[in-house]
Order: C-alpha cells, then structure tokens, then sequence
C-alpha cells in the first residue's frame, strides 16, 4: 500500500482492472519486468521503526512463510514468465517478479473486490474509492470514500483545422477527458537545464521558486510543466520536489519524459498526489517530446519573453531553468486552452480567443449522486450515521477495540461534501 500511494521514483504498483480483469496495462516481458515492484515497505521489529528493502531479497530469505505467495509471484525463466507449479518456488536460485497473476487468474479475489465496490456504490450512491488489507482470508477494509470527479469530465471535441502554429503541445498517450480554458500563464521546467543544476541545493531552489509562484500567479489560470516526477520524494534529479500545497492552485500539472540517449524516464499515477490533483480538479498530463507523431513547440516554450525575474528576482539565477510566460502578453490577448480526449487518446494545448472553440466544448453534465448529495446538504448527519453504522456492525471482542470515537468535522457538524470521516479506535 504505501509503496501505492506515495510518490516514489524508484518502484511501481501492479494496476489492475476489478471490473476487466483480463485487461493488463503492462503485456510485454519487458514492461511486466521493468514495471514490476522492486522494494517493500517493512516494520523492523527490532528497532521499532519503518524501513524501506528489496522485495528480492526479502523473498529469497522468507519467501516460504508467505500465505498464498505462488499466486502473487511469477517466475522469470529463459525469457519467458510463467506461474509457479505445485512443487513450490525454488526462492534462492530461481528469479521471481511480483505481477500477482494468480490472484488474478486462479482466485476470486478480483470479482470480490468488484462485487464490494458495486455494493458500496448501491448504499452510498456514488462510486467509491477504498483501501484494504487482506491477508488472503481475512478482508479488511481501511477506508471509503465518495470516488473524485468533477462536472468538466466529457470529451473535448478537438478540430482537425487547427494552425500549427497556435499548438503549443499535442499528446497521444494516458489522455484522460476534459477541457482547460482560459490560461493565462506557463510555468515551464526545462528539462535539460533541470537535470544540469550542479547540487541538489540547486534543485531544491527549484521547487522552493515553483512554491512561491503558486501563490502568486491567478489561481487556476497557470499550468505548470516540468520534467519527470512532480512530487517525487526519491531522486530529485528526476523530477521537481514539492508537495501538493505547493501546486495546488495550479490548472493542471503536466510531466515531460523526454528521451536519454535510448532511455525515456517514466511518469507516474495512481498515487496519494496524484489523488489530490483529482480531488482538487488539477488536470494532470503526460508528454513524450520525442515522439515524431505529437507537437512540441519548444521554440515558443524556450524562445518567449521570461518573467521569472520580474516576479521573483531572489530567483532569478534559475531563469534558464524556470520560465514563466505571460501568454496574452505576447500574443496579443490569445490564452491557452487543453482541449483532451480520453475516446481517440489525443490532447492539444491550443493558443485561441475566448470564443474561438466554444463550439467544440460539450456541455457539462453533473452525476445524478452528486445532484442528490447537494439537495441534501446534510453531509455531517450522513457522516454520523456511517460511523454509527461501522461501530455497530464491529465486533469488539473479535477486534479488541474499547472505544469508537467521532472527531474532526463529522463530530463539529462542519463536514463538507469533499470531507472525511474522521475515526479514533
């Protein structure tokens, strides 16, 4: 879980389709081995303390004790994957990857998961997110919550008359459905000048400047791009290090993974971050700029007028690395607009006038939940019954527990539609 949802940039989860389960993100050998997890999180009970160790090396050591291990590892022979048999993992000499494969094809397990989320969804009436744990007979669920979205969630209509010259960046790939309008500025992280920065102070600087531009820019009306990992709390080398409050007033945040030599770093998802930027409707998108079939106007993003140096001249020594464009500045009042498709996997930033694509912008439709959950606007009391549904439905003595309490905004009647529920057992 926690290797999941924080923002690494060294390891990767296995992602998984509960309602597909045949579907696979990752299909050749090369993407199941490069994409496979490489480090588990660890309580060292003999120092008490969180610790961070080769998935490997715990396997080869304590492989055996695992419950239910052959269905989570699969076994690396002679350039081919294949399922571990009845006779067990060979842990000391034979090369395992975790791609939980068997969990997949020969339990239940996926179908279960996706019969507990439809049922969630039918008593809460909205999709939901959840977190779990379960050691292969035992289920328990830690947390769920109303699933994020946002009422700008259709596909854009992306015209095929476009001048080339008004596209600052097209995309092709993990394209997700929605339209940005109105942006007034580009932040943009350079970054060949980035990966140059001679100390980590220097990088660290980067991230310090990217912070107090948040603050002073107009609120969702900047983009933010830089290279790699937004967030990564590994090598920082590989992308800007801030937290979410550090973008959060951001339109969307975009990731350039351009190419080295034969090697293109990764971007990633399905983080706790990246949930944040979800919550909070920050578009997020991947760039290659090496791709021969998408547009990257480097000359625009490189060759406009900075002014880094105008709003932060404590940072303007990172004017090569950091350029902040003021788009109707130089183009005579255009802005840019994301218009993404999620049905054709394409996206294009577009210079336009405010009218110019209103055609083109399907009209926001919101969920019919959420309509219910507004009229409703009673978000503590329901937060209430939940928890005193949850108390009444746990077995104290099963459990251990000897008191349920309610705090935070559910207990002071404050809870807003977006609010947790707030529990100490």
């Amino acid at each position: 879980g926690t290797r999941a949802v924080d923002r690494v940039s060294d390891d990767y989860p296995i992602m998984v389709a509960p309602g597909q389960p045949g579907l696979r993100v990752n299909v050749t050998l090369d993407e199941m081995v490069r994409y496979s997890p490489k480090k588990v999180d660890v309580i060292d009970l003999e120092t008490c303390e969180f610790d961070t160790i080769d998935l490997a090396e715990l396997l080869r050591h304590h492989g055996d004790d695992y419950q239910g291990i052959n269905d989570i590892v699969s076994i690396l022979s002679e350039g081919h994957i294949r399922q571990p048999g009845g006779l067990g993992i060979d842990f000391e000499h034979e090369k395992v990857i975790p791609t939980f494969e068997g969990l997949n094809t020969r339990t239940p397990f996926l179908k279960q998961i996706h019969l507990i989320l439809k049922m969630l969804e039918a008593a809460l009436e909205t999709p939901v997110d959840i977190e779990f744990a379960s050691n292969g007979k035992d289920f328990y669920l830690l947390q769920c919550r109303a699933q994020s979205h946002n009422h700008d969630y259709l596909p854009a209509e992306i015209p095929r008359d476009i001048s080339e010259n008004r596209i600052i960046f097209s995309a092709n790939r993990f394209i997700s459905n929605g339209t940005v309008s109105n942006i007034s500025h580009l932040v943009y992280v350079d970054p060949q000048s980035y990966s140059a920065l001679p100390d980590r102070d220097a990088l660290l600087k980067v991230g310090d400047a990217v912070s107090k531009l948040n603050q002073i820019l107009p609120k969702r009306k900047f983009v933010l791009m830089g290279p790699g990992r937004w967030g990564s709390r590994g090598d920082i080398k590989l992308g800007v290090s801030v937290t979410y409050s550090d973008i959060n007033n951001t339109a969307m945040l975009i990731e350039i993974a351009r190419q080295k030599g034969n090697y293109t770093p990764d971007v990633s998802f399905g983080t706790h971050f990246f949930q944040d930027l979800v919550e909070s409707a920050i578009r997020y998108l991947p760039l290659y700029p090496d791709d021969p079939e998408i547009v990257f106007n480097e000359e625009f993003l490189l060759g406009s007028k900075n002014i880094l140096p105008d709003l932060l001249p404590d940072y303007a020594d990172l004017a090569e690395t950091i350029r902040v464009i003021d788009i109707p500045q130089i183009t005579d009042g255009l802005s840019l607009e994301v218009l993404m498709n999620a049905d054709i996997d394409e996206a294009a930033a577009v210079l336009t006038t405010a009218s110019t694509f209103a055609d083109h912008h399907p009209p926001a439709v919101s969920r019919e939940s959420k309509s219910k959950e507004n009229k409703r606007n009673d978000h503590w009391r329901w937060r209430l019954r939940m928890a005193e549904c949850v108390a009444a439905h746990l077995d104290p003595e099963r459990f251990g527990v000897k008191g349920f309490y309610v705090h935070g905004s559910t207990k002071n009647a404050t809870a807003g539609e977006d609010s947790d529920i707030n529990i100490l057992i």
